[in-house]
């Protein structure tokens, strides 16, 4: 979940700075305790269970093959493959998360920038919260939404959860800055230690909404979008290219 604050084109491969890894690893080690505190295994697939079965998952054939990007611990395969579906991969960046899964699908470290798939080869494109950790945009999202729409085939889904500037959200932002609510509640007190972690991406992400917007209707046309509980649900399918000569959406 967690991504390597990197600029475009560079890969796990990229050397860092020795300070810069320390930082690094330990933010990512920090968000990550904190984001196996905020919820079990078991309460987190039942939560992506609901997630998908708003994004309409019941109606989706059972031998669509599906990728999850940011996909952490393998929680949304989970729930994938307890509504059905077997044809299931996942995409993240941390290997730690990633080593703990456990269940049919498949697993990759990847970057999200440069998905390891085939053109239109997946028919579903699963996020539950990643986006808003890209480090830089417009270009990181831009990127990934581009390979999310190389990687469908025609007519292909995507459903993304991410968080949103809502009423609710700035509510949860002032309880996370209370000591007292933070002692009072495990949920809370995580949830503020991985938004310190994940600060610059986090605020940068909230402060741009019509960018955001933008750039996934550029390439998904809407089919359900709703604002609400300081989250961003969209559904949408791929849209017909209108690419000019340049073989890109435009």
């Amino acid at each position: 979940m967690f991504s390597i604050p990197t600029g475009p084109g560079q890969d796990e491969g990229t050397t860092l700075q020795p300070a810069a890894v320390d930082a690094y690893s330990h933010s990512q080690e920090a968000w990550e305790a904190a984001y196996s505190r905020f919820e079990t295994d078991e309460q987190e697939v039942r939560k992506f269970v609901g997630r998908l079965r708003m994004m309409g998952a019941d109606g989706w054939p059972r031998n669509s093959e599906i990728v999850e990007l940011f996909c952490g611990r393998g929680n949304g395969l989970r729930a994938l493959n307890k509504l059905g579906f077997t044809r299931l991969e996942g995409v993240d960046l941390s290997a730690s998360l990633l080593a703990r899964y456990r269940g049919p699908g498949k697993c990759y470290r990847f970057d999200c920038r440069q998905l390891p798939f085939r053109d239109r080869s997946k028919d579903v494109v699963i996020i539950h919260g990643g986006l808003h950790h890209l480090a830089n945009l417009p270009e990181d999202l831009e990127q990934t939404l581009s390979e999310m729409y190389r990687i469908l085939r025609d007519g292909g889904v995507v459903g993304v959860v991410e968080p949103w500037s809502t009423p609710f959200l700035l509510f949860v932002h002032a309880m996370c800055r209370t000591n007292i609510a933070r002692r009072l509640s495990r949920k809370i007190d995580a949830l503020a230690t991985m938004i310190r972690c994940e600060r610059s991406t986090y605020e940068q992400w909230l402060r741009q909404p019509k960018m955001v917007l933008g750039l996934v209707e550029k390439y998904f046309q809407p089919t359900r979008q709703s604002f609400g509980r300081g989250k961003l649900r969209f559904v949408g399918t791929k849209r017909r290219p209108n690419t000019g000569s340049t073989g890109k959406v435009v």
